[in-house]
């Protein structure tokens, strides 16, 4: 039933949280640059009633259904109301546990939101972001010996939200601005343990970055901000922290045309290089 229109309904049905059926849906769709997903989010569907509510929607705005439901008789009759009403519908988790069945040669426990547990893994989430809150834009620099990971670079380089990215994977990060004329914080001079990386972008990415922060925060020209978007002196910050960098045999990451999620993707790689090559303590 392909659609003609620049708009498509996609709805998501989960017995959980519904984080994943998001995210690869999300990932889907954004290789089709003509059309936009309208996305109608189920989660916590777990007894045929919810189903039912469901089930009536996707009746009422027909479009591709992407389901994670363990619970068979629910999955049977979605899939049989879907196939009723003449609309595509996909597991998205059903064809990768029948090969780890398979591959395994065991049963699933049909537990549902099992990979949301409170288990050690969790535990160790939080904490990594109770630090990386804590030690967030150079705070608490004493403390940064405790660190997994230690971000660098100017401002408006994706330091926070990169910080809280790693976190979130259980990666204790710092981050500290680099800002010529001011002193970098000795503690960071003579670390060892945690990995450092520099972030930096082109100066005109900065620029354009700069000027869009300026912007929604009501700032007028003139106000004491023109330094922060003169292109000599963004030029200049970025030289320096460059220099920086090289001094201290900082790995260098250019996040210029990277996400937040390429840009982590790339520092957990050289953590875990980092750690494979350590030798053992």
């Amino acid at each position: 039933m392909p659609t003609s229109s620049n708009y498509f309904h996609l709805h998501l049905v989960s017995d959980s949280t519904g984080e994943t059926l998001i995210t690869v849906a999300r990932a889907v769709a954004a290789q089709y640059a003509n059309v936009t997903p309208v996305e109608h989010v189920y989660p916590l569907v777990r007894s045929q009633k919810q189903l039912d509510r469901v089930l009536d929607e996707i009746e009422e705005a027909p479009g591709i259904v992407l389901f994670t439901l363990l619970e068979k008789d629910l999955v049977s009759r979605l899939e049989e109301k879907c196939k009723g009403i003449n609309v595509p519908s996909l597991s998205i988790i059903g064809p990768v546990m029948q090969l780890f069945e398979a591959y395994l040669g065991a049963a699933t426990t049909g537990r549902v939101g099992a990979q949301h547990v409170l288990n050690a893994e969790y535990f160790k989430r939080i904490d990594a972001l109770n630090y990386t809150m804590i030690h967030d834009d150079g705070q608490h620099v004493e403390g940064l010996d405790d660190a997994d990971v230690v971000l660098v670079g100017v401002s408006r380089t994706s330091k926070t939200p990169t910080s809280i990215y790693l976190a979130n994977r259980g990666i204790r990060t710092a981050n500290v601005p680099l800002v010529p004329g001011i002193p970098v914080p000795s503690q960071l001079e003579t670390l060892t343990r945690p990995l450092v990386v520099s972030l930096h972008a082109t100066p005109e990415r900065l620029i354009q970055i700069r000027q869009n922060r300026l912007l929604s925060m009501g700032a007028e020209s003139g106000s004491g901000s023109d330094t922060y978007t003169d292109r000599q002196s963004v030029t200049e910050e970025v030289a320096f922290a460059r220099k920086l960098s090289a001094k201290h045999d900082w790995p260098l990451l250019d996040v210029t045309r990277r996400s937040i999620e390429e840009t982590a993707a790339a520092i957990m790689k050289l953590y875990s290089d980092r750690q494979r090559n350590r030798p053992s303590e």
